[in-house]
């Protein structure tokens, strides 16, 4: 390595912006969204709008619509920012707000996001449990002394994967996003003849009209828990918007995004919303409304273990784990790197794992599952105007004639600009919050525009203002000594070859082909049941040869990537 280079040898390779010769493709983005957004906790979401008292048709078309707006702001918002400087918002926080906020912030992150991985963790522990036969733990505390080594046992998983960092996190969900959906595509197919023989007294579903009539009167039936007119059009498309706000309009997703190689791969977490929570949400509603009637429960009275299990047997119990993890998997990574940039002389893969053990040891307590909703609409709130600050420094200051990186030239610690920026708009939008003006979900809209008018005023009257032509000229200079080290690097780099040997392609084929039988045995149990009999006997063919295409999937697809990261390193 060059002396040149030498000063950038002690620098932790996360606070530097990711070289080109690390940047991944669409499909690593895909597999990325579709794995973490295709989640256990899909399952509680999909309850909600059936308790909430939504209508089929505003189930339909505002999950849709909401999803859509949450793509188009990863992609207009998170993906430029992140695509244009390659760093994490940790680290390019530092640059825009000066040490004292930007740790603040980190360790919001931290609790944020390991409250997230915990009860992501506690979700997946709720199949093992089920399995188990270990009773439900109802308080806030665990009572059962196994279900706190099922959580250690399950965390355990989640943190040694997250440990290593972004291929590590992608590879797991790449393999699990594609089971991960057709499970839930299963599973509405398992139990619609359920539901269509407690509602028509048949148990085939013959047209668009049969399944529309189903769904409204015994899912989503838009009357709520208690009996009353439910949640409306705008709610539905409010929260599934809202339901990322941390990772879109918070910008927290700069720390995945910033590995993609084009700004147009933010259309890839359409995987997640369109395939995952647009099509997870529908199919958990239905799902949830099939269990209580099997069970002859009310739907508020399952927790996904249960509705996973009778709706896919013991495939479902491995699709409650399975999501969990990937969604926990993902969430750590973020943690991780919070914590790392507070740490700064620890590596991320150290902090990961001190974040790791309380992660674990939170998730041994159940009320972070049952808080998730709140936590997740108050986590909104508090990142929001901080991702309004980066927004408008990023994109407004160069069109309105101020500084980019002020503070950074300025050698300031504290960025007062940045710090009352962000408290005002806590207060604006939790102020909005009490006064219930508005739905929640929506809040952060005008938070986010609020902050962003708020940071502008303020940073142009301490320094935003000014011109800095030498520290410019000084960061140019370290830019360029980044792109030769990198270059070095990417030289040492061995070139990647595809595997093409043939017991690669015949587990690959096997993995794909063993998702269609499951999708097959699933449409077989819908649609080749014309009776009670027929169906009971098809249910439990799926139940039982699904289980088995599920141990044949893994097996072989997890063969067929040890093969092609063998192959690569040779």
């Amino acid at each position: 390595m060059n002396t040149d280079h030498k000063d950038l040898n002690h620098i932790e390779e996360e606070q530097l912006p990711i070289a080109k010769h690390k940047l991944k493709g669409w499909r690593h983005f895909l597999g990325l969204y579709a794995g973490e957004h295709v989640a256990a906790t899909e399952f509680v979401f999909g309850a909600t709008f059936v308790a909430l008292g939504a209508t089929m048709t505003d189930i339909l078309l505002g999950l849709l619509i909401g999803n859509i707006l949450a793509v188009l702001s990863w992609t207009l918002i998170t993906t430029p920012i992140a695509v244009d400087t390659r760093l994490s918002l940790y680290t390019y926080l530092q640059k825009i707000a000066g040490n004292s906020m930007t740790r603040l912030y980190n360790w919001a992150n931290v609790i944020i996001f390991t409250v997230i991985s915990a009860a992501m963790i506690t979700v997946s522990a709720t199949a093992v449990r089920f399995a188990l036969d270990i009773p439900a733990q109802l308080n806030w505390y665990p009572t059962n002394a196994w279900f706190v080594m099922v959580v250690l046992a399950v965390g355990i998983i989640v943190v040694l994967v997250a440990m290593y960092g972004f291929n590590a996190v992608s590879q797991f969900s790449g393999i699990c996003a594609p089971w991960l959906f057709v499970m839930f595509i299963s599973g509405p197919l398992v139990l619609m003849p359920e539901l269509a023989n407690s509602v028509i007294g048949e148990t085939s579903v013959s047209s668009w009209g049969d399944f529309m009539h189903i769904g409204s009167v015994s899912v989503w039936t838009g009357l709520d828990a208690n009996g009353e007119p439910g949640i409306g059009l705008l709610e539905v498309i409010g929260f599934s918007w809202a339901a990322n706000t941390i990772t879109h309009f918070g910008l927290i997703d700069m720390a995945l995004l910033r590995y993609a190689k084009k700004k147009s791969y933010g259309l890839c977490t359409s995987a997640g919303m369109l395939f995952g929570h647009y099509i997870a949400w529908i199919s958990a509603g239905i799902m949830g409304a099939g269990t209580a009637v099997l069970v002859k429960k009310s739907i508020t009275e399952l927790d996904p273990g249960d509705v996973a299990f009778h709706a896919l047997g013991l495939s479902g119990l491995v699709i409650v784990i399975v999501a969990g993890w990937t969604t926990a998997n993902a969430n750590l990574y973020r943690a991780g790197l919070a914590a790392q940039a507070i740490f700064s002389n620890l590596s991320r893969t150290r902090t990961t794992f001190l974040v790791g053990i309380v992660t674990v040891l939170i998730a041994c307590f159940p009320f972070v599952f049952t808080k998730l909703l709140p936590l997740l609409t108050y986590a909104g709130l508090l990142v929001v105007p901080v991702g309004a600050i980066v927004f408008a420094e990023h994109f407004l200051f160069p069109k309105i004639g101020l500084t980019r990186y002020w503070v950074t030239y300025k050698k300031l610690e504290h960025s007062s600009a940045a710090v009352i920026a962000w408290a005002l708009g806590l207060v604006f939008g939790f102020t909005l919050n009490a006064i219930n003006i508005m739905p929640f979900y929506y809040l952060f809209l005008p938070t986010w525009v609020f902050s962003i008018v708020v940071y502008i005023l303020l940073a142009k009257r301490n320094g935003a203002a000014q011109k800095y032509p030498e520290e410019e000229a000084e960061l140019a200079n370290f830019d360029k000594k980044v792109e030769r080290f990198h270059a070095e690097q990417a030289a040492n780099e061995p070139a990647f070859i595809l595997d093409q040997r043939l017991l690669t392609k015949v587990l690959t084929t096997v993995a794909w082909l063993s998702l269609g039988v499951t999708v097959a045995l699933a449409a077989n149990a819908m649609f080749n049941s014309p009776d009670v009999a027929s169906y009971e006997h098809n249910r439990t063919l799926f139940f039982n040869s699904g289980f088995a295409c599920t141990i044949i999937y893994f097996a072989s697809a997890y063969w067929a990537m040890q093969r092609r990261k063998q192959f690569s390193a040779v």
